[in-house]
């Protein structure tokens, strides 16, 4: 089925053909019509088959049957949980709309407000946004939505879960009630899916495949290992020549940061990409890794839904994900487009747990393997490796030296800490 099948504008077929598409993917055959016909829709199918533009084109050919002078004004909203998706999503705009009058910008924190602001006061038409910062300009009265015909979640289990569901309430009770909703994800749990009926009106559900499958085309093996030598065994992999652009997930920042510069240490040139890094600094690191300029990009889960590389070989799950619908989205970012790649997991006997309930999510059980060549016998550091760079925390208080010899603080109560009086914190205004 070719794309003028499916009543597009002409404008946005010309674009689609100079950006190579000839077909529509299997969730583009399906969400286009009843987005065009508007519906309110649930769309569902695994990472890398197209979802943006499934939901980007009919909204766009919508848009350009507006009049000219009802343009002034934003009609398009899109909700993404991180920045560097709402940049993706606007990179895929801008080709669809190359040869349309339409505007777009983003707004997401990190980066510099004023443009932002000024983007939203000239009524721009298509806004991509972050949560926190839109919310934060909202509420500075920035922003008129009053005009608005679309919304957009972007990865709607992220959004929908308790960390962006109270943003997305305040938000949704400013815009107005007549609007087409759409939520798109490749994973979307049934008591997420109930909580869409708060944002949408009787939404069609369009499913390709099972909701909790990973792409078809990703090779899963899990590597069974020792804590302490998950770093040794990367390294290990890393002497494969076919690992050249390889994606390495770390639960936490400050172990991102570590695992970087362990394996800059040997040579293997990296970039890292999390909150802690400036808005600046994530693009470049993507930017790098997209030119390959470094073969190896260490992130944590920020990167599992805002990252649309093509030709990544690998993904390493050097720590394992909590939760189930994290490795799926993770895994995602290879094999996408229909391309072949390998997602391997490091398991340690403290994450059995977590890898059995994997299992049960997405129904099938995935292949152990053992690394040929590697020294599994190797003896655990006397330290963990972990805590060597742990940031200092605000809670902490540095301790003065104990022990014989060393002159301990004078308090001028009788040389003693002071006791808490029954029990609670006595607190000098």
């Amino acid at each position: 089925m070719p794309f003028r099948t499916l009543g597009l504008d002409a404008k946005i077929l010309q674009a689609v053909a100079e950006a190579g598409y000839t077909e529509p993917t299997p969730i583009q055959s399906a969400a286009i019509p009843p987005i065009l016909a508007g519906h309110d829709l649930i769309g569902i199918a695994q990472t890398g088959t197209g979802k943006t533009a499934a939901f980007t084109l009919p909204i766009l050919t919508k848009l350009a049957l507006l009049p000219a002078n009802s343009r002034r004004s934003t009609k398009l909203l899109v909700l993404a949980p991180t920045r560097e998706l709402a940049v993706q999503i606007e990179e895929n705009v801008c080709a669809y709309a190359r040869h349309l009058p339409l505007t777009v910008a983003t707004v997401f924190g990190g980066v510099g407000e004023q443009p932002q602001i000024r983007a939203l006061h000239a009524g721009t038409d298509i806004i991509i946004a972050c949560p926190g910062r839109l919310l934060d300009l909202m509420g500075r009265r920035c922003a008129d939505f009053s005009q608005l015909k679309f919304l957009v979640l972007d990865e709607a289990d992220r959004m929908l879960d308790m960390g962006f569901l109270p943003d997305i309430r305040r938000i949704g009770r400013q815009l107005p009630k007549q609007r087409q909703t759409l939520l798109f994800s490749a994973t979307l749990s049934k008591e997420i899916e109930s909580l869409t009926h708060e944002f949408q009106r009787a939404p069609k559900l369009i499913q390709i495949g099972r909701r909790s499958n990973p792409a078809e085309t990703v090779t899963q093996l899990v590597y069974e290992v020792p804590k302490h030598l998950r770093t040794s065994l990367l390294l290990h992999l890393l002497q494969d020549p076919r690992m050249n652009m390889v994606l390495v997930f770390s639960r936490l920042k400050h172990g991102a940061d570590r695992i970087a510069r362990q394996l800059e240490q040997k040579g293997i040139r990296c970039a890292t990409l999390h909150s802690n890094r400036s808005q600046n600094q994530r693009l470049r690191a993507l930017h790098d890794f997209k030119e390959g300029a470094v073969r190896v990009l260490v992130a944590t889960d920020i990167a599992a839904r805002g990252i649309d590389v093509d030709g990544i070989s690998h993904v390493v799950n050097y720590d394992f994900p909590m939760h189930p619908e994290d490795y799926v989205h993770r895994i995602g970012r290879t094999g996408r487009a229909h391309a072949v790649g390998d997602a391997i997991s490091f398991v340690t006997p403290e994450d059995h747990a977590e890898l059995r309930a994997l299992e049960r999510f997405i129904g099938r059980g995935i292949v152990r393997k053992k690394a040929e060549g590697f020294n599994y016998s190797q003896a655990a550091p006397l330290f963990n490796p972990a805590e060597e760079h742990r940031p200092f925390s605000h809670d902490q208080r540095r301790q003065p030296p104990r022990g014989p010899g060393v002159p301990q603080p004078r308090h001028s109560h009788g040389g003693q800490p002071r006791p808490e009086q029954s029990g609670r914190r006595r607190w000098r205004r």
